[in-house]
């Protein structure tokens, strides 16, 4: 464990440099030495907040969801319907993204070319979330919004992997468009599916 408690400006300061040292050369490619440059420290100082580079990384993926989820969970207490709930998640998760492109970046791309992360902070990430979505969709069922036959497993996670890949490709694409706007279309398309409904033929 780290030496210094979590709260230590010094240790947002690091971890902030980190992000964009990784976001510019990769995780693999990224020293210790070019993250003290880059926050101005001496690269002995790193230790005394986290334990080495994957330490760092971990850190960030704890603190992205945290922080994400808690928002979710504070916003989401005013809303009544599922329909608004899962629009409000992947809106939030939209905007997530778009708020800094060196994080969004890290977290879409960087932090999965580390098996330990896939197989420890990622999968937690990743179960805050299916869950999230698993009781929007039950509440569905239950309010009348979400037919009743579906099968709730792999819907939450068509939803995760569908919002998933529209940031990836909004990162990969140097955040040449808005987020946010996409998020409604892609809830409705989520809600109504591909088929035509009859107004669709007239």
């Amino acid at each position: 464990m780290a030496a210094k408690t979590k709260t230590n400006g010094k240790h947002a300061q690091i971890l902030d440099a980190a992000i964009r040292v990784f976001a510019e050369h990769g995780y693999h490619q990224s020293t210790i030495a070019q993250i003290a440059r880059e926050a101005g420290v001496a690269d002995g100082t790193i230790y005394l907040y986290f334990k080495n580079k994957e330490d760092i990384l971990a850190t960030f993926v704890r603190n992205r969801s945290e922080e994400f989820f808690a928002g979710f969970r504070e916003e989401v207490r005013l809303l009544k319907t599922a329909v608004e709930k899962l629009s409000l998640l992947v809106k939030n998760h939209f905007e997530t993204a778009e708020r800094d492109m060196h994080k969004a970046f890290v977290y879409q791309v960087e932090m999965r070319t580390n098996r330990r992360l896939m197989r420890g902070e990622i999968r937690d990430a990743l179960k805050m979330y299916l869950d999230t979505v698993g009781a929007i969709l039950e509440e569905g069922q239950q309010e009348g919004s979400v037919r009743h036959d579906l099968y709730i497993g792999l819907a939450k996670r068509l939803i995760f992997a569908t919002v998933d890949e529209v940031i990836t490709t909004w990162v990969r694409s140097g955040g040449k468009y808005d987020l946010v706007p996409l998020a409604g279309p892609l809830v409705d398309l989520f809600l109504s599916g591909l088929r035509a409904q009859p107004q669709d033929r007239e």
